[in-house]
């Protein structure tokens, strides 16, 4: 049977249901039902609700002005983001509560309380503006995991200069080609950072990248501290590079937020696109902090004595709205950790759990599934009853993995809140909420109160497979592509009227939840079924050797395309001819003969982007045996070349 354009076949289905834990019912930090109940009634009453918990300087005159594809939000409203992170809780006991704990990759500490944090970013901010920096300029921030990298963007924002965060672990051609794009003024960076017990030269790297940025007129380095100052030499530059300890030490601690419009830019986010122009993706003041702000309270839970710890880094948004801005206006407490899973061994991310109580821990598919592999003993040799609810995000998440997490690092005790939403979203848009909703391993339930996803045919038509679309405006929305109003609208608003396309095929279970099939582009047409990798992925991981998965369509004479499978095992299993074909029976008693594969590759890793996204693209071109692309936003380019000597070895 062929499947309608726009369509998917339904071949996954999950019957396991978790409701939620009586204690999270009762302690609940949000009543989910009357955000519902309200958010339906009347949707722009409901977001100023939430808005109305920040601190403004002077009110909105009009909650959402629509002229599609661009929204304002809370217009005529003025506001300072730090000032909402940092200010308002000086005034009572949150002044001299812990605002960020640190540990770096070696073991080394710190600590700032929300005064603490304050002054800091005061300090910075003023010697932002010693430098020339003023509302509207740009700052390119290319730090690594340390607590300069939070106190440069708050810096930014309080005085009102628009930042650019660079994931350290791009290249010099990436960091110039972001300066250039954004005409960025300054450029924050550091003598180096360590990932794995190796130090990342971000200073040599940024050197390279300012021999073609030509707008950058002052480079400030962080001097990383510890072992790393011996190790590396900055090269300072005279006349251009500036020490961070120094400006801070010589700036005045109190710096006046500046007073900025609701629908000002706070921050420019590259995506990692493989080619061409970087696409800056911009968000503004009000809107964003505001979803930021509620769905970090809501969907986290947050009460005033957790320990939250978002395992992204500050590079990408995940690091932005959830490191950042919503927990630090909600006044909590947020761990932050320099260094790799793995290093010095695989019990890293557990042992700090342990050691500082973290009870709210958010990672991304590809670290579970990378535990799993890793074995049981890791998590289990730790304790880890502080933690009361975990999350996921960046992809959607395979059930066994999801299975996984609550099992062996949740104790079958802790809800999960499995989250989607984009650097183009802003914040959370589907996702459960811990005392209210039922959850279903892989699905990331329902939309949040007050955002309004289906699932569209190609003709913009509701329907129960299909694409996923946003139909209303959301306060967090990106508000456009920074210097190209054209690519805005091609690439996010011309599939249908006055909709929103993230590129997401999704499908709608009998109870009215949404589970994300993966990337539209990524879909397989194997006879005529129109099959999400998503749901052949999750099949391959079920078998107790898989402990990751990925899938993409190879060119095939009779049905068009036939599935091919790149999987790696859990620790201690073999790559047999035998398991290859366990592997492939398994996929066809689980979700039908059409999605056996015909070609299963074992391989030690997979080609995944800085972010953790798997590179399917890549995958496809040595599947057919063409020419691998672009392999520069690899975390690991050798990856790819081991992977095609195997398939060309075995012919």
């Amino acid at each position: 049977m062929s499947s309608d354009a726009g369509s998917f076949d339904d071949l996954l289905h999950e019957d396991r249901r978790f409701p939620p834990p009586a204690e999270f019912v009762a302690q609940a930090a949000v009543d989910a039902e009357d955000l519902h109940r309200r958010a339906s009634e009347d949707r722009e009453a409901y977001w100023a609700s939430w808005a109305e918990e920040l601190d403004w300087f002077e009110p909105w005159e009009t909650v959402l002005e629509w002229d599609p594809p661009f929204a304002q939000w809370f217009v005529g409203g003025k506001l300072n983001v730090a000032h909402n992170c940092l200010d308002r809780h000086l005034r009572g006991s949150r002044r001299d509560k812990t605002a960020i704990l640190w540990e770096g990759e070696p073991g080394d500490t710190r600590s700032f309380t929300y005064s603490e944090l304050h002054k800091e970013v005061s300090a910075f901010a003023n010697a932002l503006r010693g430098l020339g920096v003023g509302k509207g300029d740009r700052v390119t921030i290319y730090l690594p995991m340390i607590p300069e990298a939070a106190v440069a963007m708050l810096a930014c924002a309080r005085i009102g200069a628009i930042h650019s965060v660079v994931f350290g672990g791009f290249s010099p051609e990436s960091l110039a080609d972001r300066n250039n794009d954004a005409e960025a003024k300054v450029l924050i960076t550091a003598d180096g950072g360590w990932r794995r017990g190796k130090v990342v030269p971000l200073k040599a790297n940024a050197d390279k990248a300012m021999e073609r940025s030509p707008t950058v007129e002052s480079v400030v380095v962080v001097r990383r501290g510890g072992e790393l100052s011996q190790q590396v030499d900055a090269r300072m530059k005279s006349g251009r590079d500036l020490w961070y300890h120094h400006l801070v030490e010589e700036a005045r601690p109190e710096c006046p937020a500046e007073v900025m419009d609701a629908e000002d830019i706070l921050y420019i986010l590259y995506t990692s696109g493989t080619t061409g122009k970087p696409k800056g993706v911009v968000h503004t003041t009000g809107g964003y902090l505001t979803q930021a702000y509620a769905t970090t309270r809501a969907v986290f839970d947050l009460q005033e004595d957790d320990v939250y710890w978002c395992t992204a880094d500050v590079g990408w948004v995940t690091g932005h709205s959830y490191i950042v801005y919503g927990p630090l206006a909600n006044g909590a407490t947020v761990l932050m950790y320099e260094g790799a899973p793995d290093h010095p061994d695989r019990g890293r991310f557990w042992e700090l759990c342990q050691n500082y109580g973290v009870s709210i821990f958010y990672t991304a598919p590809t670290a579970i599934r990378a535990f799993m592999r890793w074995g049981d003993q890791w998590p289990e040799r730790y304790d880890l009853s502080s933690l009361r609810l975990l999350g996921t995000v960046g992809e959607p998440i395979n059930p066994e993995a999801w299975m996984w997490y609550r099992e062996v690092v949740g104790g079958e005790r802790c809800p999960i809140v499995d989250t989607w939403w984009q650097t183009e979203t802003g914040a959370m848009m589907i996702t459960p909420l811990p005392g209210h909703t039922e959850t279903k391993p892989g699905s990331a339930t329902r939309p949040f109160p007050g955002i309004d996803a289906t699932i569209l045919d190609e003709d913009g038509d509701e329907t129960s497979s299909g694409y996923l679309a946003v139909t209303s405006p959301w306060p967090s929305m990106l508000r456009t592509v920074w210097g190209d109003e054209e690519r805005f609208r091609a690439t996010y608003w011309s599939k249908w009227d006055d909709v929103y396309f993230p590129g997401d095929g999704a499908k709608r279970d009998e109870d009215d939840y949404l589970w994300i099939l993966g990337r539209v582009d990524d879909v397989l047409n194997v006879a005529g079924h129109r099959i999400g990798t998503m749901e052949v992925e999750s099949a391959l991981v079920e078998h107790p050797a898989t402990a990751e998965a990925a899938v993409v369509g190879k060119k095939h004479d009779i049905k068009g395309e036939a599935i091919a499978a790149f999987v790696t095992l859990k620790e201690g299993r073999q790559g047999t001819d035998d398991l290859m074909q366990e592997l492939r029976d398994f996929v066809g008693s689980k979700i039908g003969s059409i999605a056996k594969p015909e070609m299963v590759v074992f391989t030690a890793d997979l080609p995944k982007t800085r972010s953790g996204k798997i590179m399917r693209r890549l995958l496809k071109d040595i599947a057919e045996g063409r020419t691998v692309g672009d392999t520069t936003t690899l975390a690991d380019p050798a990856v790819v070349q081991r992977l095609q000597a195997q398939h060309e070895e075995k012919g």
